[in-house]
């Protein structure tokens, strides 16, 4: 146990009181990880219909299976996870265009303290519009490892898949990124 404390004990000990049924440890474990959640599911599926549906989804499975967790990895690391399957699951399912929006519009849902001075606003449209040209695992490679600070290990843990794969889809991500920002200078 005290390794749990070590790795960031409120959540672990907050986490524990979940499994023992207190509504107000997953009232507490719902305000860390609401706006975490709303930002990276925005930012999967490009839309804002469904964002809060999917964050409901994974938080009911902490709450039905807290025992789910199994302590290899930070918890943050298991409930991207949740979140990562039920948001392709639900792209998949609704295999629609994906349309871009301004993440600036829904920065008050995100509760993101830091808004965006008017000098950055430019630079967000095109961050917008390059994160749109990506496909969703190459969205969520970059939105895990620069948003959420996960390493490529953690990464491929929340992804289901090997850290290599995590490198590739950074890989091609950052050129593809290069590429429209070679496009734009243009």
């Amino acid at each position: 146990m005290p390794d749990q404390l070590d790795r960031g004990g409120d959540e672990y000990l907050l986490l524990q009181r979940i499994g023992a049924g207190d509504t107000a440890a997953f009232e507490a474990f719902y305000k860390i990880y609401y706006p975490r959640l709303f930002r990276f599911v925005l930012r999967m599926t490009r839309q804002t219909e469904g964002v809060e549906e999917l964050i409901q989804e994974t938080l009911l499975v902490v709450w039905e299976r807290p025992h789910g967790f199994n302590n290899e990895s930070k918890i943050s690391t298991w409930v991207f996870g949740i979140a990562y399957k039920k948001t392709l699951k639900a792209l998949a399912k609704t295999a629609r265009r994906e349309r871009d929006i301004d993440i600036d519009q829904v920065a008050d849902l995100t509760g993101d303290p830091i808004a965006n001075p008017a000098d950055n606003w430019e630079n967000q449209d095109w961050l917008n519009f390059a994160l749109t040209s990506l496909s969703p695992e190459q969205r969520a490679v970059i939105e895990l490892t620069f948003y959420h600070g996960l390493s490529y290990q953690e990464v491929a843990k929340v992804l289901d898949c090997p850290e290599n794969t995590v490198k590739t889809r950074m890989f091609h991500a950052r050129r593809k990124m290069q590429i429209l920002a070679g496009a734009q200078e243009n």
